[in-house]
C-alpha cells in the first residue's frame, strides 16, 4: 500500500500506477445480498443451476456489484493521510469487458491520472482496472473522481 503524507505528496503520483488491491474472491452470497438491495434478480446472478446452462456458463456477479467493490479495494492501494474526508464525486467512462464469474478471485489496479486542486482540497481521478485471476481481459475499467478535503 502506498501512503501519502497530503495532497502536495499525492500530487507527485499523478500519472503514476499507485498499486495493486489484495486478491479477493467473489462469492454467490454477495452476489445474493446484491441482488436483494438493488431488487436485480436476474437469474444469471441468483439461479445457479440455471446460470450453469447459460450463456457465461455459471452465475456471474452484476457489473454494478462489481463498481461497489472499488472503495474497498482502492483502500488497500493507497491513502493520503491529513485530509478531514474523502468524498465520491462520481465515476468516467465506466466498463465491463468481461463477466466476473462467481467464485473468481479479482483486484483492482490503480492509476492517479488528473488532481485539480481547490479551494479546500483537491479532485483527483484516478483510473481503476479491476482484473479476473487467470485472465487477460478487465472485469471494470473506471475512472473514480473523489473530493479530497483538507
Amino acid at each position: 500500500m502506498q501512503n501519502f503524507t497530503g495532497i502536495d505528496d499525492y500530487a507527485g503520483a499523478l500519472g503514476a500506477h499507485l498499486g495493486h488491491s489484495e486478491w479477493r474472491t467473489v462469492t454467490q452470497e454477495q452476489v445474493d445480498l446484491f441482488a436483494e438491495a438493488t431488487d436485480d434478480h436476474q437469474w444469471i446472478h441468483t439461479d445457479p443451476e440455471r446460470a450453469r446452462s447459460g450463456p457465461f456458463g455459471g452465475p456471474i456477479a452484476h457489473g454494478f456489484l462489481t463498481l461497489s467493490l472499488l472503495p474497498a479495494l482502492l483502500r488497500e492501494v493507497y491513502r493520503v493521510e491529513g485530509l478531514s474526508m474523502v468524498v465520491n464525486y462520481g465515476s468516467n467512462k465506466v466498463r465491463f469487458p468481461r463477466p466476473v464469474p462467481v467464485g473468481c478471485r479479482v483486484r483492482a489496479g490503480a492509476e492517479l491520472i488528473e488532481l485539480e486542486r481547490g479551494p479546500q482540497g483537491a479532485q483527483s481521478t484516478v483510473r481503476v482496472t479491476v482484473e479476473v485471476e487467470d485472465s487477460d481481459k478487465p472485469a471494470c475499467v473506471a475512472e473514480i473522481v473523489s473530493l479530497l478535503r483538507s
